[in-house]
């Protein structure tokens, strides 16, 4: 019987090793696993490489991470803004690398991950440093560079419902990068609100099949975020 379902929610994030890549879900807090990275905090791995949209709000989830010195590299698109004064701090005294990935760019070298392509294209960045480096092509008339894609060891997503298979839907705009990450990463594992029986979930609404998620855990009171 298929089954994904964990109890504990520090035992779904046991096997995160030293070194291994990270993604998380979530844009700031919309979205952001943040009971997860709670037990990842609590499981304190070393040495990690982060890829998400940004680098953490004020004290908590991503911030937080950072802060107990798990991280050692994040690969996103947005690290600033007025309450990111942990990774700030941390990137001046060179305790973090950060390689700067804009935001479209981000979720097509995921997206690339996730089909197995060896890379993509983009105009994105082209004749800017971002594009230092790196292989570029004149295709038709318009000037490309090319980008790797980007895949993880393991990826940390929130969800609203799961069923036992690891079905999910999401709650509007906490979908951001969920799906996308599922896809690219050796383990998925997502936090949900509830889990319902098989066959509630309709299959029209459910955007990340569970073949893609290999651990759902309940989180039936997840905490509230806030901003700054």
């Amino acid at each position: 019987m298929i089954d994904k379902r964990i109890a504990a929610i520090d035992g779904a994030v046991a096997d995160i090793f030293d070194g291994a890549i990270v993604m998380v879900g979530g844009f700031g807090p919309a979205g952001q696993p943040a009971e997860l990275l709670d037990a990842l905090i609590r499981r304190r791995p070393r040495n990690l490489t982060l890829i998400s949209n940004n680098a953490g709000n004020g004290d908590y989830g991503l911030a937080a991470l950072l802060k107990a010195g798990c991280v050692k590299k994040v690969i996103c698109s947005f690290p600033r803004q007025t309450d990111s004064w942990v990774f700030d701090d941390l990137y001046r005294r060179g305790e973090v690398e950060l390689e700067l990935v804009p935001q479209g760019n981000l979720a097509a070298r995921i997206q690339a991950g996730g089909a197995g392509l060896g890379g993509i294209f983009t105009p994105t960045g082209f004749g800017t440093a971002l594009a230092a480096g790196k292989e570029t092509r004149h295709i038709d008339g318009k000037d490309y560079v090319f980008e790797t894609p980007l895949k993880a060891d393991f990826a940390l997503i929130k969800a609203l419902k799961a069923d036992r298979w690891g079905n999910l839907i999401y709650d509007k705009t906490g979908r951001n990068f969920g799906p996308i990450m599922a896809t690219a990463a050796n383990c998925t594992i997502a936090q949900v609100s509830e889990i319902v029986p098989l066959g509630e979930l309709d299959p029209e609404a459910v955007v990340t099949p569970g073949i893609f998620v290999q651990r759902i855990v309940p989180v039936a009171t997840a905490r509230q975020t806030q901003t700054a």
